[in-house]
């Protein structure tokens, strides 16, 4: 790599390294504060999520959703919109990946198994396209519609466990708070299945599936005319529709494609381990958790793999903590910090572009 290289990986790798050690310093500070040892209570983080196969296995399935939904978010921030619905895309693809898999459980599992997935990822993107179709059309705020679509997936979701696809409401019986499973022949494969040593891992092929969407993003981006115009509009969107790129139409794609991400998380999710949607468990975060992870991957895919990691260690690694003694609200104090770290500079970004926006249009 040449210097130019290294001098662009370090300008977008310093803020984020920074920012982790803040919230690990700030983390530790809370820790004695507490009564404890830092070294013990980060000695046990890391034992519990790298201390062996079975906990690697353990983090990188706590990693898997986080890097869809981190991506999903990520791929909307690309095109100067901010996607605060993959929660809802989430779930809506989660419903979906079960209605498929229950009404074509007759297809053999090599059908099946791709099939819930592609549905379970479309059903996401058409959701998302109904905020990017309101924010191109009559220019209401994606922030807005996306968080109402949220509870409207929720709500909807429930009801039709509750109806058409509630095991006990299919044989006649009590109704139960879960939706049918998935049929057996059409789950992801754990890793403990090719590599032993997993051992109790829920680790499954979906963290293949991740590391794929993300190269698949990272080249649609950055080598790709759509991706182009996609940043072009997150760029300046007044310049790029002078420059004859459509706006409107790349808000409506941006937003079907990261629905498309958050919706095949939830498939994902559910063909590779959970195998039901429980309508008691609401909202299960991984849409929400996406928004931290994308922003301390500074909206790069492969920053995303990165910032989904850590999460995964600090989630997964939390209980080995707990067990140590330490209490589990030092990993929200340090993954809070992080993110206020990194959205600090984000936020002054955005005040100095519009200032500069305004200057320019007053210039005019």
């Amino acid at each position: 790599m040449n210097k130019n290289g290294l001098k662009w990986l370090w300008d977008n790798l310093k803020l984020p390294l920074i920012a982790i050690v803040l919230g690990f310093v700030i983390g530790a500070v809370f820790i004695i504060i507490a009564g404890s040892n830092p070294i013990v209570a980060y000695t046990a983080l890391f034992k519990g999520s790298m201390g062996g196969l079975s906990k690697i296995g353990e983090t990188l399935y706590k990693t898997t959703p986080l890097i869809f939904t981190g991506l999903a978010v990520a791929f909307a921030f690309r095109t100067g919109l901010f996607n605060i619905g993959a929660e809802g895309q989430y779930i809506v693809g989660s419903i979906t990946a079960i209605a498929i898999g229950w009404y074509f459980q007759n297809l053999p599992g090599i059908i099946l198994l791709p099939l819930i997935l592609i549905f379970g990822a479309l059903a996401g993107g058409i959701w998302a396209s109904i905020a990017g179709f309101l924010k191109a059309r009559f220019g209401v705020h994606e922030v807005i519609t996306t968080i109402m679509l949220n509870y409207t997936a929720l709500i909807g979701t429930n009801y039709i466990i509750r109806t058409v696809l509630n095991p006990q409401v299919l044989q006649g019986t009590t109704k139960m708070a879960f939706s049918v499973s998935i049929p057996e022949k059409a789950r992801l494969s754990k890793l403990s299945e090719f590599i032993p040593q997993f051992g109790y891992s829920s680790a499954h092929t979906g963290i293949f599936i991740g590391i794929i969407c993300a190269l698949a993003i990272y080249f649609i981006l950055f080598k790709t005319t759509l991706g182009y115009e996609i940043r072009s509009v997150g760029f300046n969107p007044e310049a790029a529709e002078y420059g004859g790129i459509s706006k409107k139409k790349n808000i409506v794609l941006a937003m079907f494609i990261s629905g498309l991400l958050a919706g095949l998380a939830g498939a994902v999710q559910v063909t590779g381990l959970i195998y039901k949607v429980n309508m008691s468990a609401g909202m299960s975060g991984y849409g929400f958790d996406g928004i931290a992870v994308a922003l301390v991957g500074g909206n790069h895919p492969i920053g995303v793999l990165a910032s989904a990691l850590l999460f995964g260690v600090l989630s997964n690694g939390a209980r080995k903590m707990q067990l140590a003694g330490i209490p589990k609200e030092v990993i929200g104090i340090i993954q809070g910090v992080i993110i206020i770290f990194i959205a600090g500079k984000l936020i002054v970004q955005l005040i100095s572009k519009r200032k500069k926006t305004a200057a320019h249009k007053e210039a005019e």
